[in-house]
């Protein structure tokens, strides 16, 4: 069930699952697929799907039936509404996305009060399985400095980083304070979930939110 276009999988499976994914939705149209690049860019896809991925890593709708989907296999899916059902957005924040800022870039596209927002976590890398170096501690810790709590030394004198605890913290800054979801973990449920950490080459899993 691998929805993505970009991993040597068949072209031909890639797009029955995809037909297999809308209509177990029953979504009225395709959603607009992103070329996902770990970067701020969000695309609009309220007034169409288009047939070329657009370069952004987030999109928002303010159209019924228009959906908005990332692709992960351990970056963190983040999933927001405004509380009225007026708009939508899906977010792919991987760490360099989380960094670069944009869950921020998205909440602003919303062009909604941020407070009125419900923000979810989808499945992602948890802190045991997601080791990473001093530079990405250092990167995140230069824009927030009490980021540092979310990351754990190991005993390889790296670190482990809770990507769920820094996409609170942004989504916090940005002042959505409603914010659910987070428990999962890619690397180890490898029943349920994709995780290229754990298998490299592998499919990746589609997060999507949009207006009924």
């Amino acid at each position: 069930m691998n929805l993505a276009a970009h991993v040597d999988d068949d072209a031909e499976a890639v797009a029955a699952n995809r037909r297999a994914f809308r209509a177990a939705l029953d979504l009225p149209a395709e959603p607009l697929w992103l070329n996902q690049v770990h970067g701020t860019g969000v695309a609009d896809v309220s007034t169409g799907t288009g047939s070329v991925a657009p370069e952004a890593d987030a999109s928002v709708s303010f159209a019924a039936g228009r959906a908005c989907a990332v692709l992960t296999a351990d970056c963190l899916p983040v999933l927001l509404a405004a509380k009225d059902g007026s708009a939508v957005a899906a977010a792919h924040a991987g760490w360099r996305g989380l960094v670069a800022g944009v869950l921020e870039a998205t909440v602003e596209r919303l062009g909604v009060l941020p407070e009125t927002l419900l923000a979810w976590l989808g499945p992602a890398i948890s802190q045991p399985a997601f080791e990473v170096g001093d530079e990405v501690r250092a990167a995140f810790v230069a824009a927030d400095p009490d980021a540092g709590a979310a990351f754990l030394p190991n005993a390889a004198g790296r670190w482990q980083a809770d990507l769920y605890a820094l996409a609170r913290r942004r989504l916090s800054a940005a002042g959505v304070g409603a914010v659910y979801g987070g428990g999962e973990c890619t690397y180890r449920d490898a029943d349920r979930f994709f995780s290229y950490r754990r298998e490299a080459r592998c499919g990746r899993m589609a997060s999507i939110i949009f207006i009924r």
